[in-house]
């Protein structure tokens, strides 16, 4: 029984090569951001406009610790989760867990071209979305750093994420 929660800020890659690396393992993979958009019957970005950020952070810690996991699984966390409550705590006690690291100019990179809706993003490009990531990878890094294995998630493969949680090639 293998759990793996990948953590890491928005646009590191968690959901894209969660997927591979549970392909990869034959595990299933869940998408907590989805769990959560499923159970509240709402996209996130709605959520938190309706409800607001500490009613979505319950909800997410819910999400979190009452989903059923099946044994082998591949989990992609929200970029805050790690930060609330005792997520990281909880995560390393009931999994392993990898923190997917990028500058803060590679994540703008990426957030710019990314085809998904970031309501906190929005208005924000160039130096100013950098800037913004800056500040809030300084917050979260702490939490993201308490991850059991951490991997630089420049030149990714599934091979790098086997060899960041020391796991053998099959």
């Amino acid at each position: 029984m293998t759990k793996y929660f990948l953590v890491g800020f928005m646009g590191c890659g968690k959901t894209t090569w969660g997927r591979k690396l549970a392909t990869k393992l034959g595990y299933e993979f869940i998408d907590l951001d989805h769990t959560l958009e499923a159970k509240a019957g709402m996209s996130i970005a709605e959520y938190f406009s309706s409800f607001g950020e500490d009613a979505f952070r319950k909800l997410e810690s819910e999400v979190l610790k009452q989903t059923e996991y099946p044994d082998n699984v591949v989990i992609s966390t929200g970029g805050g989760l790690p930060c609330f409550f005792d997520h990281m705590n909880w995560m390393n006690t009931n999994g392993k867990t990898l923190y997917i690291k990028l500058s803060p100019r590679t994540l703008a990179d990426r957030l710019a071209n990314s085809k998904t809706v970031r309501p906190v993003l929005q208005g924000k490009q160039g130096d100013e979305l950098v800037e913004f990531i800056t500040g809030k990878l300084a917050e979260r890094e702490s939490y993201y750093l308490q991850a059991s294995h951490i991997v630089e998630g420049i030149d990714m493969s599934v091979e790098k994420l086997e060899d960041a949680l020391g796991i053998a090639a099959i």
